[in-house]
């Protein structure tokens, strides 16, 4: 067998497993495709998730459910406006029976973190999580201690209060890979979620590991993009940076601050996963589409103009995947030679 073959063989694996999951996820959880797509595309790029919804949409029951589903461990963090930054990551006890130190490791050392009501914690607490999010580990008293991988924290927040909540600093916001806005069910899917609720609760069974979970992981990575797809993810992040250079010189009052290099990384890095749940070698245009809304819009900061107008950040970035240029659909051919796939500089990043 070939190393192209074997990648093909990995990817179909990754596919079929990952639906497994997926219909395993949805015994428990009805409707909601699209943030359980989300969901998945995050756990394969190894990105953090913001979910935003009002309450009682099983936000905090998908996150618990997908740590059942992938058999990793699970902890959840209440936040409230009491916590501290030890609550989280752990802190030195003093141990007077023999005079030392122990570190006592927080709730943030687990696979998969759920982070309840993110924004009920003031902005020294939220930023505790910053160096576990970008470096996977936390350091207590001059030492690092890695958490286990994968490491994935998905947080939930609730829009429509304001009273006693903390807005997250950009510098947090920015590390989440998604933010995704969690919407009411449709009529069936509510009357389906009713019906179920007067049933015994479902017990998922674990149907990936995280040894095969890291592995497809690492199938992302063979999945190739096209630098017109590269170019046109750049493209989007620029355009919310400079609209006047896109025709849309009307967005200039209304962002404060267009996207940071990670929305485009992002972009990328998600299209992979996506590409490779839907079956696909390489990334498409669509992908990066599909996309945009859900990696991009806590990336933009708008001003107190578009603030005051009640202008959103998916309508201001509607406007722009309207005005920037796809890449025209093309083929992309197998390269010649099986380490060429995983060849940064000639057809993969």
């Amino acid at each position: 067998m070939t190393d192209i073959d074997q990648i093909d063989t990995v990817r179909t694996q990754a596919r079929t497993s990952l639906q497994t999951a997926l219909q395993e996820i949805k015994r428990v959880i009805v409707g909601q495709d699209a943030m359980l797509e989300r969901m998945l595309v995050s756990l394969l790029a190894g990105g953090h998730v913001l979910l935003e919804g009002v309450p009682g949409l099983a936000k905090t029951l998908t996150v618990k459910t997908l740590a059942g589903v992938f058999g990793g461990s699970y902890n959840r963090i209440q936040f409230t406006p009491d916590l501290v930054p030890a609550d989280l990551i752990g802190t030195r006890i003093y141990r007077p029976n023999t005079g030392h130190f122990d570190t006592e490791l927080g709730p943030v050392f687990a696979n998969f973190l759920l982070a309840d009501e993110i924004n009920r914690t003031p902005a020294k607490v939220q930023s505790a999580l910053l160096e576990v999010m970008q470096e996977q580990q936390v350091t207590i008293g001059g030492t690092s201690h890695p958490v286990p991988l994968p490491f994935i924290v998905m947080a939930t927040q609730n829009p429509i209060e304001s009273e006693g909540t903390y807005p997250l600093p950009e510098a947090q916001i920015d590390r989440f890979l998604m933010k995704i806005l969690v919407d009411y069910p449709s009529i069936g899917e509510e009357s389906a979620g009713v019906g179920r609720s007067l049933q015994a609760p479902v017990t998922v069974r674990t149907c990936v590991s995280l040894a095969d979970l890291a592995l497809y992981s690492q199938a992302t990575r063979t999945i190739l993009v096209d630098r017109e797809t590269i170019g046109y993810a750049v493209a989007l992040a620029d355009a919310t940076r400079h609209p006047s250079k896109y025709g849309l010189a009307e967005l200039e009052s209304l962002i404060e601050f267009g996207s940071s290099p990670r929305g485009p990384i992002g972009l990328v890095q998600a299209g992979r996963a996506l590409a490779l749940l839907r079956g696909r070698g390489h990334v498409a245009a669509e992908d990066i589409r599909d996309l945009a809304l859900d990696v991009l819009r806590h990336r933009v900061v708008l001003s107190y103009d578009a603030l005051s107008e009640g202008i959103t950040a998916d309508r201001m970035l509607e406007q722009v995947l309207g005005a920037v240029n796809e890449p025209s659909a093309r083929s992309l051919t197998r390269p010649r030679h099986p380490q060429a796939a995983a060849a940064p500089d000639v057809r993969a990043i």
